[in-house]
């Protein structure tokens, strides 16, 4: 009957819906058991990068500590090693004053007949009190002695500077008397040339002048013919004189 059919439907729709509830339910509950597992997981997760974290950190301070330990350790060797060492310097240096103190004490031994003799003279002399005296004394004569024998050494020093420099002037008075003599013969070269020179010019204007002279008394000749044809002349040709006694050219153009 369709009724019947409606109901089966109806029957078998609640059923779907209470078989999707449960499921709904199944799966919600499922959902929140994950998400309780999730929240756990990331739980756990942050407790393990917690513990990683504060066992990194341990390791860093471990390993600070141990560094500084052997920095530590490091540093007390070396202060060991450098007081070692101090030690064995000063041991050495002990050592030695030991060895110093002895040849002092031997040296002092050795000086002893020299003090004796210092007081044996002292008492001969009778003019000190002591012996410390008696060297202070001698010390000032030792240092006037030295202070003498400085002055005379200073003064033969200078002694000696004044010989190289009177040296030096002798032979730059050598030298420039050298030069002198030489510039002397020189000038006295120049000199006869000079002489020869105007002895001769002297020679030479001698001759102009008894040239001249010579030319003259000729000129002097000449004229006096010319004069004398002149007048011969005009006087047999009954010429006018007008002509100046002393144009000679006019009286040879006339002649």
């Amino acid at each position: 009957l369709p009724s019947t059919r409606v109901l089966l439907k109806r029957r078998e729709a609640a059923e779907v819906e209470r078989e999707l509830q449960n499921r709904r339910e199944e799966f919600q509950q499922r959902m929140q058991r994950l998400e309780q597992r999730r929240q756990q997981l990331a739980r756990r997760q942050q407790q393990h990068r917690d513990a990683v974290l504060r066992f990194d950190s341990f390791l860093k301070a471990v390993a600070a500590r141990r560094e500084r330990e052997q920095r530590r350790a490091g540093e007390e060797r070396a202060r060991a090693a450098a007081e070692r060492a101090e030690a064995t310097r000063l041991q050495r240096e002990l050592e030695e004053l030991l060895r110093h103190r002895e040849r002092l004490a031997r040296r002092l031994q050795s000086f002893r007949p020299f003090g004796d003799y210092l007081r044996d003279v002292l008492a001969r002399m009778g003019q000190f009190q002591d012996v410390p005296a008696m060297l202070v004394h001698f010390g000032v004569l030792a240092g006037v002695q030295a202070a003498l024998a400085q002055e005379a050494e200073a003064g033969q020093e200078r002694l000696a500077q004044g010989r190289a420099r009177l040296q030096r002037y002798r032979q730059e008075s050598s030298t420039e008397l050298l030069g002198t003599k030489d510039e002397l013969a020189r000038l006295h070269t120049h000199l006869e040339a000079a002489h020869q020179d105007v002895l001769q010019w002297e020679s030479c204007w001698t001759h102009i002048q008894s040239t001249a002279t010579q030319k003259t008394l000729l000129l002097a000749q000449i004229k006096l013919a010319v004069l004398n044809l002149f007048q011969i002349t005009t006087a047999q040709l009954r010429i006018p004189t007008d002509r100046a006694q002393e144009d000679t050219k006019a009286q040879l153009d006339t002649v």
